[in-house]
């Protein structure tokens, strides 16, 4: 055996020397980390656990894919994307980081805006997210971007990926399709397929985004550094109206606006049935602010535009031949029905993973490294994919009734509650099921005039300062602005009686919208829809304490309603009735009405489910 030389035991004894100084100094390295730095990482850490619970892995029927969503509240309801639910079905499975697999419902869909909300079943105190402030959101600001990408998350823990927000107040365009990204996030955090309709969170843990668009053109299904984000506020304005159980519609002003040389922004066309019109804006005329919002280019007003539901009350500052107006109008329709109800679900530049399956398995005799990118069998602990496809195939017996299918609506069972809740609120003026006879309101208006006012079932008729303004009731009458300038007072009083007397059933549409600040100005309120002929009345509740505050009626589309406005109740015959309110018509008041004295005739009793 030959033994080593000196220079070959010399040079060994060198090399462990140095190869234990170097380990001295990588241990003495790692003890002087900076502090701030530990303490930033342990932050992230701690941010990520508290947001994680909240975090939904979303499974779809029949292998049709999946996404994200996240919680917002205790009892189960969840945001996610319109193109995500759009293949999931009425009912769909929803894992949770507790390792639980809930069953969840369709409640409301907004196809413009790309986004959908569910409500996930069996609890009551669900972790949920808390929404932030999207415009306070700066370009550089951290984020983090959580959900369940390639629809890894069988083990129901969500993907996170941290970043910087690369820019806000981004526009969309729709490109084809419908959807429409206003006003949204850009963020580099990485946002690949199956991460859609998953939580943009600010580095407080609050919810500022929901995920859904990429740039993958030419750049493959992987994240390329761009993706954006619904913001939070634009959701926020849309919340009621999706949990309407509804399929909502966004907003136009009713104009199209147009970049002068000089960088004004000014109305190139206009309708003259659009409010705006009414309310004076014209073409030519420049558009300085939009919802508060200054407007210095197309791309601002359409972003301001798109985070308003259709029907909103908006304050627009515009100049008329150098002359600065403020007006407050009403946002029309973007839409006709037909359109918000696709066929096949669109999908904003975010393809989603198919989830795979036993065909998706390595071949005997192929290894696994043969198989494509993206088809390689997961790895992950969790419940296999199959079994989750097969659970989601329907929903359980003790949940169907929480499903009803309506022209219109992604869910009407959930629009029932909401007419069930505010029809209780009106409890609180009596039970006017037996006085469905003529009922004959007296009184004055704040101007000393005298006015008898009749409701009867074929007609309404006002005597005012011993004029009198009758209006006949029936199939084929024409519903009129009576008395003149009332914007159709006749009508709208018509209408009271119907909502208090019969609760909505003797219109032949009704249904709970939303809420909406009250003309624009004022707190949120609930709004509840009848119609009838041409005829719609939006009445107004109090969403503190659910007193009605008052009703617009239009006696026809594309005029300006009847708006009442209730100061005072009094009690008449042991029931509530409005004893003062205020009558206005587009920007012009009326006159303020004073019951006095109300005769309530008895009728046929109403009997509930008639």
């Amino acid at each position: 055996m030959t033994r080593p030389s000196f220079r070959f035991v010399l040079g060994a004894i060198f090399l462990a020397s140095a190869m234990a100084a170097r380990a001295d100094d990588v241990a003495q390295s790692a003890v002087a980390v900076d502090a701030g730095v530990l303490a930033a990482q342990q932050r992230r850490v701690e941010v990520v656990e508290k947001v994680a619970p909240s975090v939904v892995a979303i499974f779809a029927r029949g292998g049709a894919g999946g996404g994200s969503g996240v919680l917002i509240s205790p009892d189960g309801y969840a945001l996610s994307n319109f193109h995500v639910t759009s293949g999931a079905g009425n009912f769909m499975k929803c894992g949770l980081n507790d390792g639980r697999l809930y069953d969840a419902v369709i409640v409301g869909l907004d196809p413009t805006g790309d986004v959908a909300l569910i409500q996930l079943l069996g609890r009551d105190d669900f972790p949920h997210a808390t929404l932030g402030d999207s415009d306070r959101v700066r370009p550089g600001d951290w984020a983090y971007a959580m959900g369940n990408p390639f629809l890894l998350a069988t083990d129901f823990q969500p993907t996170v990926t941290y970043g910087i927000v690369s820019g806000v107040h981004r526009y969309q365009y729709p490109a084809g399709t419908i959807l429409e990204y206003a006003d949204c996030i850009q963020v580099d955090a990485s946002i690949n397929p199956g991460n859609s309709g998953g939580p943009l969170f600010s580095d407080e843990g609050e919810l500022i985004g929901i995920n859904g668009r990429g740039s993958f053109e030419k750049r493959g299904r992987v994240n390329s550094g761009a993706g954006y984000a619904i913001s939070i506020n634009q959701i926020k304005n849309f919340l009621d109206h999706l949990k309407s159980g509804r399929i909502v519609d966004h907003a136009t002003l009713g104009a199209t606006v147009a970049a002068e040389r000089d960088g004004s922004i000014v109305v190139g066309a206009i309708l003259e049935e659009s409010d705006a019109y009414r309310r004076g804006l014209r073409i030519d005329d420049e558009i300085v602010t939009f919802g508060g919002r200054p407007i210095r280019s197309v791309n601002q007003f359409k972003n301001v535009l798109g985070i308003y539901p259709k029907g909103w009350t908006i304050p627009l500052v515009y100049r008329q031949d150098n002359e600065r107006r403020e007006i407050h109008v009403r946002l029309r329709a973007l839409h006709r029905e037909s359109e918000l109800r696709p066929k096949q679900p669109q999908r904003p530049n975010m393809p989603m993973p198919r989830p795979r399956g036993p065909e998706d398995q390595p071949k005997e005799g192929d290894p696994e490294k043969d198989q494509p990118e993206g088809r390689r069998p997961r790895q992950v602990p969790g419940i296999p994919i199959e079994r989750i496809l097969q659970q989601a195939a329907a929903p359980p017996a003790k949940y169907k009734h929480m499903f009803v299918e309506k022209p219109g609506y992604a869910n009407y069972w959930f629009n029932q509650q909401h007419q069930e809740r505010l029809s209780q609120a009106l409890d609180a003026w009596g039970d006017f099921s037996n006085v469905a006879g003529v009922w004959q309101l007296a009184g004055s208006t704040d101007r000393g005039l005298p006015f008898t006012l009749k409701l009867a079932a074929d007609g309404v008729g006002l005597i005012l300062a011993e004029r009198p303004f009758p209006l006949k009731l029936g199939i084929g009458e024409e519903v009129t602005d009576d008395p003149p300038g009332s914007g159709g007072l006749l009508i709208s009083m018509h209408h009271l009686k119907l909502l208090l007397v019969h609760r909505g059933k003797e219109f032949t549409e009704f249904e709970y919208l939303g809420s909406e600040p009250l003309d624009g100005r004022g707190p949120r309120v609930d709004v509840l829809v009848g119609r009838l002929s041409t005829a719609e009345t939006h009445w107004y509740f109090d969403q503190t304490d659910g007193k009605l505050v008052g009703w617009d009626t239009w006696h026809m589309p594309d005029t300006d309603p009847c708006a009442v406005r209730i100061a005072s109740l009094g009690d008449f015959e042991g029931k509530k009735l409005p004893a003062e309110f205020t009558v206005r018509r587009g920007d012009v008041a009326y006159a303020t009405f004073q019951i006095e004295t109300a005769q309530l005739a008895p009728g046929k009793p109403v009997a509930a489910g008639d």
